[in-house]
């Protein structure tokens, strides 16, 4: 970030907020960490064949587009869901709703542990906020639960925008988030250079830029690979 000249800079950038600037662990990691601590409740079967069960009905949960656009105002309550009825159907009496409910609580508690930024995150949005950058944090799921992400990582005063998906009608990808993300920096005559990072892989482009043209954005030169904070992932990038 140090040696990048401003020139090459842009003036706004929108940044995703889950496993963009904020890490909470890999899923399956967790469930076998969750499931050796039940591993007496969860015979006959081993603690990391529970787990393995649990990421793949997580994962498919999860995968649905429309389901996830639900869902992701209660991560909590889908986990429960997906958890339990997993448990069931195993057969396994020993199994139980009441297991279910503990595993899942203990999974979410955990991942909530586990959140954290990713190595020099902070530091390059603290980088580019001082450079002059508009920032905007840009995020989907309920009001509470990212509400109480960015006032737990002191996020405000990183940015100039912060937008959440449960406090307006319209979420990422649909085109009305990024439009009212740039609303105050942008007018019909003028509109600002800008990169954004989004939750399933969409980049909103500047008409006639390098990276319109080319089909990619090239924000890794403004942002190390090792914060990820300029990379995108498929759809469903979310603490699921």
């Amino acid at each position: 970030m140090s040696r990048m000249p401003p020139a090459t800079l842009p003036r706004a950038i929108l940044f995703d907020l889950d496993d963009t600037i904020l890490a909470a662990g890999q899923r399956l990691e967790i469930l076998q960490h969750v499931a050796r601590e039940f591993t007496s409740e969860l015979q006959p079967f081993l603690p990391d064949e529970i787990a393995e069960r649990l990421d793949a009905a997580l994962a498919a949960f999860w995968s649905d587009p429309e389901r996830h656009k639900v869902a992701r105002f209660g991560v909590p309550e889908a986990r429960r869901q997906v958890i339990a009825e997993t448990f069931a159907a195993t057969g396994s009496t020993s199994l139980s709703p009441d297991l279910a409910q503990r595993v899942a609580a203990r999974f979410t508690a955990f991942r909530d542990e586990l959140t954290a930024f990713f190595p020099g995150a902070r530091e390059t949005i603290e980088t580019l906020k001082a450079r002059g950058v508009l920032l905007a944090l840009v995020t989907n799921g309920g009001t509470a639960t990212q509400r109480a992400k960015v006032e737990r990582f002191a996020l405000a005063p990183l940015f100039d925008h912060i937008q959440i998906e449960g406090e307006h009608d319209f979420g990422k990808p649909d085109e009305r988030a990024y439009l009212h993300a740039m609303r105050p920096w942008a007018s019909r005559r003028t509109r600002p250079g800008w990169w954004a990072t989004t939750w399933n892989g969409r980049w909103p482009r500047r008409r006639g830029s390098a990276s319109s043209r080319s089909g990619t954005t090239p924000t890794a030169r403004a942002c190390p690979k090792t914060a990820r904070c300029g990379r995108t992932g498929p759809s469903g990038r979310f603490p699921s």
